[in-house]
């Protein structure tokens, strides 16, 4: 099937020096830029489409059926009534937050067998891209080189503000302005935001989570790791509050699904929100995450998942608590190790350090250029000597506070700035309210998910790795109860703040935000666990945050003039593309196996056959529903096996990294033949630096995703809607 579209009218802009020709495999590029720099090596590659029909402005195209969902993965349309299709590990929380002991959608999936029975979810949103725009001068008007780094980043702040109101007064848009090549070009993003997105479906996590962590960040793989949502709008197809009467979203385009199968070498493109990477680092910053970062980090959540684990083992409610914790946790644990071990194979300080040396060298030969770039990778040195010492403040304080350590920590900081608001003198009613909301809702998931044995065993182990880790002169007072009256006996404090906190009982933390003024405000300011929390924050925003973004602006603004340097100095060095930056961007590549180790070889794809090899009831990362294994067993695969055969994932080389979790994988026709979902392990350390050679990103088959649904659910009504291309 071929989209066909409208002629289109032709825009004006101007493409700067920043972006040349990459290979097919490395980089992440502007879709409003393919027809000048892509559109002729992807037709090359096997693209039968034109850029106009990936990214239009005036007429239907591609983007029009990618949403950035909730803010940190991707989702696709596939159905003209907005039925989308994303990763089970990105609707998880959604999932999770339907599931009952009695009623538990983890364990036994869950399928709408009609419109009415679909869920409705809070706080779950997806955002479209209407268009995107250059404003580079715009952004940078009255900005010098000379400004000190913070004035600049104020002046930027406050241009972004002024044109983000300007082209969006009037309407139910939003202007989203990020920076590229570290604020060298400056793109704008208008979106559009729909918020009432209901649960369709969603296979059990036995399908969904197939492999667990054993197999997180691994290949080969078998994962059904895919959900299905449905965008709902109001009568006139706009964004509209949840109501029972609003209708299924109409789309601009959705994606047609192949089934007929796919084979090594074939196209592919990966269309979807990456979320952050960092291709132009130095040898200086590799070094800090190789030897310091990540080393840290991964002891500290190695704390937090032993802990969970030992309690998760112990009691299915706990695990059922704990899941979307112990999940979220390993994720990054899992790519910190992932990363220091692909950045050392490929020699990457080495590598970085030679390329600055030809840098320094090309500056220094070239007088126009030598003041400016000349001595950038001494300073580079300097600061990451200073800066190491706040970052690493910095990730433990987040670590503790809101990612791996002890959920009441997580919840009481919300209060914070509804306390300082309450007490101060010039408060903000909107504001106070807004964050109440927040509260409410946190308030239900906090109690839900509490196992009271548990958080203190988390707050104790993990409060003594902070204070041992965290240089002491950015404590300030955190510690002064622990230090003074318990002696540094972490968990008679613990025991002694649990007793005492109100946070730890449902009904009083209820009737706190029912009744939030400034009584209640004072209250919480007298209550041990907000006070150990407000310390804990206290220090971090006085003795840590100022720092930390003083030398954060200076590491941005020398890596601006790095960057501009390198393609002006060493343009035939490195295809230089832009790092990715949670923007709408297009990887392309193809259907690939891989070697990534002496003596390894990886098939590109994986089979039902290898599921069933997995399969092992005694082992909670690899167990199956009765179901799947007796419809294998009867080879009942309908038109979804291949010479016999139901594959379920497949590797491509396209660049990708967080964020473009749940893209579709599209190929050269434009439509959608996998849903991506994860790197091969080999490939974590892309964000930093790229290896086509081992760089592989997974994706979960159509073909199994469509046959989980209807041989596996019985939900081929929601396959009546797509629009299924079989080639037969």
């Amino acid at each position: 099937m071929r989209i066909v579209l409208l002629k289109p009218i032709i825009l004006s802009f101007t493409v700067s020096f920043f972006f040349l020709s990459a290979k097919a495999d490395e980089g992440m590029w502007i879709p409003m830029l393919l027809k000048q720099l892509n559109e002729t090596d992807m037709q090359a590659q096997g693209l039968k489409l034109s850029a106009e029909d990936i990214y239009s402005v005036n007429n239907s195209s591609l983007k029009d059926a990618i949403v950035h969902f909730n803010g940190g993965c991707t989702g696709e349309i596939i159905s003209k009534d907005g039925l989308l299709i994303t990763n089970h590990h990105c609707g998880y929380g959604q999932i999770h937050a339907h599931s009952t002991t009695e009623r538990n959608y983890l364990d036994d999936g869950f399928w709408a067998m009609s419109r009415e029975e679909e869920l409705p979810n809070e706080e779950l949103y997806v955002t479209f891209i209407v268009r995107m725009e250059d404003v580079t001068k715009k952004v940078l008007n009255g900005v010098t080189d000379d400004m000190k780094a913070r004035d600049r980043s104020t002046k930027i702040k406050n241009n972004i503000k002024e044109i983000s109101v300007a082209e969006t007064k009037g309407t139910q848009y939003e202007a989203i302005i990020k920076p590229f090549y570290y604020g060298n070009q400056y793109y704008m993003f208008i979106t559009e935001t729909y918020t009432d997105i209901r649960l369709v479906g969603a296979p059990p996590a036995s399908i969904g989570e197939f492999g667990g962590d054993t197999d997180n960040w691994m290949w080969p793989r078998h994962t059904g790791d895919f959900s299905l949502f449905r965008i709902y709008a109001n009568a006139e197809n706009k964004p509209a509050k949840y109501s029972p009467s609003n209708v299924p979203y109409k789309p601009k385009h959705h994606l047609p699904v192949n089934i007929a199968g796919i084979k090594e070498g074939d196209f592919t493109m990966v269309f979807g929100f990456p979320g952050r990477t960092n291709e132009y680092l130095s040898s200086y910053a590799l070094d800090y995450v190789i030897n310091v970062h990540n080393p840290q980090r991964i002891a500290f959540r190695d704390k937090t998942l032993t802990i969970l684990e030992a309690a998760m083992e112990a009691d299915a409610g706990v695990k059922l608590k704990y899941s979307p914790k112990k999940k979220s946790v390993s994720n990054s644990y899992k790519r910190f190790k992932g990363e220091i071990k692909g950045l050392n194979k490929l020699d990457a300080i080495v590598v970085k350090q030679n390329l600055e040396k030809k840098f320094t060298d090309a500056a220094l030969n070239s007088p126009p250029h030598t003041e400016k770039y000349g001595n950038i990778i001494l300073q580079f040195e300097n600061l990451y000597k200073e800066f190491e010492k706040y970052d690493m403040a910095r990730s433990y304080f987040l670590e503790l506070m809101y990612y791996s350590g002890p959920d009441m920590l997580n919840f009481t900081v919300g209060f914070r700035s509804v306390v300082g608001q309450l007490l101060s003198s010039s408060k903000n009613k909107e504001e106070v309210n807004k964050a109440v909301a927040k509260l409410k809702l946190k308030n239900k998931k906090y109690f839900k998910k509490m196992h009271l044995p548990t958080e203190k065993k988390l707050f104790a182990e993990l409060l003594k790795i902070y204070y041992e880790n965290v240089d002491k002169s950015l404590h300030g007072d955190a510690f002064a109860l622990l230090e003074g009256k318990f002696k540094m006996d972490y968990e008679k404090f613990v025991d002694y703040v649990y007793a005492k906190t109100l946070f730890v009982n449902q009904e009083k933390c209820t009737d706190i935000l029912n009744n939030m003024d400034e009584s209640a405000a004072a209250t919480l300011k007298k209550d041990i666990g907000y006070q150990v929390m407000d310390a804990l924050a206290t220090a971090y925003y006085k003795e840590v945050k100022p720092k930390h973004i003083e030398y954060a602006h200076q590491i941005e603004q020398l890596s601006k003039f790095y960057v501009e340097g390198l393609q002006i100095l060493l343009p035939n060095e490195k295809k230089y593309y832009p790092d990715a930056n949670s923007t709408l961007r297009l990887s392309y590549g193809q259907v690939a196996s891989s070697e990534p180790r002496d003596g390894v070889v990886y098939n590109y794809y994986t089979t039902l056959d290898g599921v069933m090899e997995k399969y092992d009831p005694d082992n909670l990362d690899y167990v199956l529903p009765e179901k799947l294994i007796e419809i294998y067993e009867a080879k009942d695969f309908g038109k979804y096996a291949k010479d016999g055969e139901v594959r379920v994932c497949f590797t491509a080389s396209n660049h990708t990294t967080g964020g473009n979790s749940g893209s579709p994988v599209i190929n050269g026709e434009g439509h959608l033949i996998g849903v991506n979902f994860d790197r091969s392990w080999e490939s974590t350390m892309s964000d930093m630096m790229f290896d086509s050679e081992r760089c592989r990103n997974i994706l979960v088959d159509i073909n199994y995703v469509l046959f989980i649904i209807d041989k596996y659910a019985g939900a081929g009504h929601l396959i009546e809607e797509m629009t299924v291309i079989s080639n037969d």
